[in-house]
């Protein structure tokens, strides 16, 4: 087993300074220090959730059981 140093570009580890043929299994580890700056990096940089709260407007509902509406239940076409 060898040890290569190595960074990750945008989520794709990158070996420095070695080369290995294709399909190489590897196994990489990542120091806490490093795993906890990334962590806190990525949800100072994470984009905001919004939420959103739509009122229901009674007027399509009750359109429907008054037979004005579309539905027009209370019609004998």
């Amino acid at each position: 087993m060898k040890a290569y140093k190595g960074v990750v570009e945008n989520g794709v580890v990158v070996i420095v300074g070695g080369r290995l043929p294709e399909g190489t299994v590897v196994t990489v580890t990542v120091g806490e220090g490093e795993l906890l700056r990334a962590r806190i990096t990525n949800v100072l940089k994470r984009p905001r959730k919004v939420k959103v709260r739509l009122k229901p407007t009674p007027g399509l509902a009750m359109e429907g059981l008054t037979g004005t509406g579309p539905v027009g239940l209370g019609s004998d076409d």
